[in-house]
């Protein structure tokens, strides 16, 4: 099967030498997407379009699954499945065309447009009149329409080889992958960042992954897996990186040295700077953020100013003036919906009345007390995964093997258990948690990967905190690490 892919129109009004970089670039691009599907798969660039051969013995269902990768690929405007037959005359073209769209005009308003190269007995408006006046003959009641037809009927004639097009879709648009350069996407696996990383490569620009691990493996298995779907299905025809940055201790130290009002805006701050630090490295110009504004209280305009100043390198924000449901709607549309949905919510702090215009002097107060060298180690951490084995390592724990305790009553029936309020202080002295006679510890989640091995294993740990989000995902972690005495404790 031959396809012709029809370039975004926003290609075709570049310069020449533009439009050439950018054909070239599509054209490498499709090749190395579709080999995947089909080793033997030839490619070859057009001024107009972009011709690509499947291999003819290939099996269906890999042809099909080609077909879908191409309307993935960004830059391409329409694909169009042709066929090309060999024709001698006017009349032999008719034969092909008019049985293959009269079904197509009939009752609608319609126009033929021709395309020849070679040399031809006729031109190309005699070829447009005359399978024109054919297909309504085959259609008596279709109009012809030159201005405004619902539907075009196509004719390519090369030579005497008549392009068939049996079939069209939509491609995906914009520009090919890596002709804006690069880009390091924050991801955190919720709706706004995949849809913020998505539309940056639909405008060609190559996007690597930097995660903020809060919540331990189970956490950045989740977002591996949305990363990779990403990648994937709309950027794999290059590879690129997922750096995982442990940052645990740095909730840990803000929760210990940053006021409560301020701790939101200095935790992105923080964040933006060990992005800056992993991109410069690498030679990336730029961050891509899923901020938009008034979303939440640190992404009010002066509060993303106040973030911005903390990285020296431009942050992109390419859902900043949408709408919550609009950045819903489209992250169902590319199929990362599905993955938010199933991602438990997890903020690292929340503050009980956070700053909507935190003071800049008093941020800079707050930070010079924080310890630097938590950052530091954190960024010296970072893990780094190619795109293609991001799904390569072993499976988390699952829910199931966590035992789960959701009474008072119930912590009877457990031998020896001792319950872990895990909660920052201020959230233990506003709810303290009141169990009667059954043991209690209180280790802030941000020490206790730390302190775990130490603790007596004689007991059964059950881990508590007021959503349970935090308890589960500190439990698996634990588990994870091989320490099977842990759960979780829900409050009634």
């Amino acid at each position: 099967m031959t396809y012709l892919i029809k370039l975004y129109p926003e290609i075709t009004i570049k310069s020449r030498s533009v439009r050439q970089q950018m054909t070239r670039c599509l054209t490498s691009n499709i090749r190395n997407t579709l080999k995947r599907h089909d080793e033997g798969v030839r490619v070859r660039g057009r001024w107009d379009a972009i011709q690509v051969h499947l291999s003819p013995d290939l099996d269906p269902a890999r042809a099909r699954d080609a077909e879908s990768a191409l309307t993935r690929i960004s830059g391409i405007h329409e694909i169009l499945a042709a066929e090309e037959i060999q024709v001698d005359d006017l009349a032999s073209i008719a034969e092909h065309v008019v049985p293959l769209w009269s079904p197509e005009i009939a009752g609608r308003r319609f126009r033929v447009k021709a395309k020849r190269r070679g040399q031809h007995d006729f031109s190309s408006m005699d070829l447009e009149r005359y399978l024109g006046a054919r297909l309504l003959e085959a259609a008596p009641d279709a109009q012809v329409d030159l201005t405004a037809p619902d539907v075009v009927v196509p004719v390519e004639i090369t030579h005497n080889r008549l392009q068939l097009i049996r079939a069209k879709w939509p491609g995906l648009g914009g520009f090919p992958m890596g002709i804006q350069g690069q880009v390091l996407s924050l991801i955190s696996g919720g709706f706004d960042s995949p849809v913020a990383a998505w539309r940056m490569m639909r405008r060609g620009v190559k996007s690597h992954f930097v995660f903020f691990n809060l919540g331990g493996p189970a956490h950045e298995a989740g977002v591996r897996e949305v990363t990779h779907h990403l990648w994937q299905r709309y950027s794999a025809s290059h590879n690129v990186h997922f750096i995982s940055v442990p940052f645990e201790g740095v909730i840990g130290e803000i929760l210990k040295t940053i006021p409560d009002g301020l701790m939101g805006v200095v935790l992105k701050r923080m964040m933006v700077r060990a992005a800056s630090r992993i991109a410069e490295r690498a030679g990336i110009p730029a961050l891509v953020t899923g901020d938009a504004i008034a979303q939440v209280s640190s992404q009010t305009l002066s509060n993303l100013a106040l973030i911005d100043d903390a990285s020296p390198m431009p942050i992109l924000r390419p859902l900043l003036t949408e709408d919550k449901q609009a950045i819903i709607d489209q992250a169902r549309q590319i199929d990362t919906a599905r993955h938010a949905e199933v991602m438990p919510e997890y903020c690292g702090v929340i503050s009980k009345r956070p700053h909507v215009k935190a003071d800049p002097a008093k941020v800079a107060e707050a930070e010079a007390d924080f310890d630097f060298g938590v950052l530091d180690a954190a960024i010296e951490e970072a893990v780094t995964t190619r795109s293609n084995r991001l799904l390569e390592r072993p499976a988390p724990v699952s829910d199931d093997a966590l035992l789960v305790i959701d009474s008072p009553e119930a912590l009877g029936s457990v031998e020896a258990p001792c319950v872990i309020d895990i909660r920052a202080p201020h959230e233990r002295e506003d709810a303290p948690l009141e169990l009667g006679r059954i043991p209690q510890l209180q280790i802030p989640f941000y020490e206790l990967q730390e302190r775990a091995p130490a603790l007596d294993t004689d007991h059964h740990y059950l881990l508590f905190c007021d959503q349970g989000v935090m308890s589960r995902m500190q439990a698996l972690h634990l588990m994870d690490r091989g320490l099977r005495h842990f759960g979780i404790y829900r409050r009634p």
